[in-house]
């Protein structure tokens, strides 16, 4: 009698398979416009096809992928008008999440966002694109998860996942030699308990880089 896989395997694999790939692109470790073929996915995780398959559906509903009349996979290559959009909706969803938090900064998440920064400082130093752009969301995310709105930060979250790449692209054209300014006008803010100033450090941090790509 042939014995039948445990029927939780296949989803397993899946999602193995999605959620290293979404790391992977939000974190840009893959360039904008790259191609990815369901053949070479199978063989880097070892999956058949269908998991391969699922994970990139799954990818393409979020926008971290998309999907040619053709049937060929790459990461997104954002337009201008595109870019202005991700850039308006990171300004509106993150500000309002670092105004939520404000109430709840207490002097652990300050201590703590003061650690990311360096070490935001130390990847700058060390030309480390991917491990920029990783410990930057991390500053981000761990202000924002005090909001307490993780409706908002899922929304937040699906934004940077489609400007993973782009913001590879976006880290060699910016020559950086420190960390993000706006990073300590955010700390200041949350010290002072000022919110004005806060939300337009926030929506600073957050627009500034994306608009040397839309000029």
């Amino acid at each position: 009698m042939m014995q039948q896989r445990p029927p939780d395997a296949a989803p397993a694999a899946h999602d193995r398979v999605y959620r290293t790939l979404r790391t992977r692109i939000m974190h840009g470790e893959i360039g904008p416009g790259e191609a990815l073929t369901l053949r070479g996915i199978g063989r880097e995780f070892d999956v058949s096809m269908t998991p391969a398959r699922e994970a990139v559906r799954r990818l393409v509903a979020e926008g971290a992928l998309q999907l040619s009349s053709s049937g060929r996979v790459s990461t997104p290559d954002l337009s201008q008008d595109r870019l202005e959009e991700l850039a308006a909706l990171r300004a509106l969803l993150e500000v309002e999440l670092a105004s939520r938090a404000l109430p709840r900064a207490h002097i652990a998440l300050i201590d703590r966002l003061h650690s990311i920064n360096s070490v935001i400082a130390e990847r700058v130093q060390k030309r480390d694109a991917v491990g920029y752009i990783r410990t930057n969301l991390e500053f981000h995310r761990t202000l924002y998860l005090r909001a307490q709105a993780p409706a908002m930060l899922a929304m937040a979250e699906t934004v940077w996942l489609q400007l993973g790449p782009t913001m590879r692209a976006l880290y060699g054209r910016l020559n950086r030699t420190e960390a993000p300014q706006y990073h300590r006008l955010i700390i200041a803010a949350l010290k002072a308990g000022d919110e004005p100033g806060l939300r337009l450090a926030v929506r600073s941090d957050v627009t500034q880089g994306l608009k040397l790509l839309t000029r």
